[in-house]
């Protein structure tokens, strides 16, 4: 009886948190419908106290973006192959970093027009992320973090 209670309290806090991730602010609703108007399958995540993520799939292709809680846009996330890297971007990589093993490879726009590439690697632990832009250039995490500041 006590295994069946257990049981059914995890369900139940499964799902209070699954809520909870579907609810933003009216303004972070608003502006994700205003700049991807044909998104569909969306699930939404908060990152943080300033900040949510909206996952979702826009023609076919999956995508993700971020808001400010206010609903400032601040990045969009696409998932791309090694072959879509900007030439100097994979040089770079591959001359750095040639014994890795590829995760996932992605694309980011953000708000202030940048554009730069994230290449994630497979550790014995979890993974590593690198950031190139288009010429090759590797990135530091300074220079990609966009949290939400409002």
């Amino acid at each position: 009886m006590k295994n069946i209670f257990l049981i059914a309290l995890a369900i139940i806090c499964a799902n209070a948190t699954g809520c909870a991730q579907k609810k933003v602010p009216a303004a972070v609703d608003s502006a994700f419908k205003t700049k991807f108007t044909n998104a569909t399958k969306v699930s939404w995540y908060k990152e943080n106290n300033h900040e949510y993520e909206a996952e979702f799939t826009m023609n076919g292709v999956k995508y993700s973006a971020n808001f400010s809680n206010t609903g400032k846009w601040l990045e969009t996330e696409r998932v791309i192959t090694y072959e879509e890297l900007p030439e100097l971007a994979k040089q770079s990589f591959t001359n750095s970093h040639k014994d890795d093993n590829l995760k996932a490879i992605a694309k980011i726009e953000t708000s202030e027009g940048k554009m730069y590439y994230e290449i994630e690697v497979k550790r014995l632990l979890g993974s590593e992320e690198f950031f190139y832009d288009a010429n090759g250039k590797e990135l530091q995490d300074d220079d990609t973090d966009n949290d939400a500041k409002d």
